[in-house]
């Protein structure tokens, strides 16, 4: 698999780029913002991105803006800003986990690979290749999401895993902390923001695609769930 990783300082690129072949992916290396849209456009295989928000010209934010109108792929945010709302920007924009510098490369590559796992394993093979929920028909196999009118809805694969986890357990209450544990198939090392901004950004989605429909509640003080 190639990851592509992008920062204007290249000592943070090859320190980078060494841990991810020692994971056995291939790194592809990018300086800029621009360079990274052109990296992404004639290597169309880039299984994931590791991205640096404080970059001239072309912020981190505004790539993955753009590459967002046309591809999930998984991205991870690695920048100085360390503010929540620096993060909650980060992920509304689009990005899928947001690691603050300065960073242990370690964690970065773990990341990493749960993103990966994912972006092609969302599910386990036990449970049922097709859900029916309100107004969405979720495929497990395929990572589609369409609606009664057969629209389909674009979905990062942590808003897909999210969705799933809530759809194939009806009525049932996960805490954000649950939510993480089995979505990013990490232990939960992050504050709570990061679940809600992607149970956020997922409901837009399907709001906007069913024309305003709730399929996600909320459970004040406790998580989420969707009700049979």
């Amino acid at each position: 698999m190639k990851i592509l990783i992008v920062d204007d300082d290249k000592e943070i690129v090859e320190l980078l780029s060494i841990y991810v072949k020692n994971e056995h992916y291939e790194p592809i290396e990018a300086y800029s913002g621009k360079e990274a849209i052109t990296k992404l456009a004639t290597n169309p295989d880039i299984a994931l991105m590791i991205l640096d928000i404080m970059m001239p010209n072309m912020s981190g934010i505004d790539v993955v803006k753009q590459v967002r109108k046309d591809s999930q792929i998984p991205i991870i945010i690695v920048s100085a800003k360390t503010g929540d709302m620096d993060k909650i920007q980060g992920l509304i924009t689009g990005a899928d986990d947001y690691v603050t510098k300065p960073f242990n490369p370690l964690e970065v590559m773990a990341r990493v690979k749960s993103l990966l796992r994912r972006s092609t394993n969302n599910v386990t093979n036990t449970e049922p290749d097709k859900l029916e929920v309100g107004p969405l028909t979720i495929m497990k196999d395929s990572h589609e999401v369409t609606t009664l009118t057969g629209k389909q809805i674009q979905l990062t694969a942590l808003e897909f895993g999210i969705l799933y986890l809530l759809a194939s357990h009806p009525n049932r209450v996960f805490s954000a902390d649950e939510i993480f544990e089995r979505v990013w198939q990490q232990e939960s090392i992050v504050s709570a923001k990061t679940v809600m901004v992607h149970v956020s950004h997922l409901r837009d989605k399907i709001e906007e695609a069913t024309g305003g429909e709730k399929v996600i509640e909320t459970v004040w003080g406790v998580g989420y769930k969707v009700e049979a």
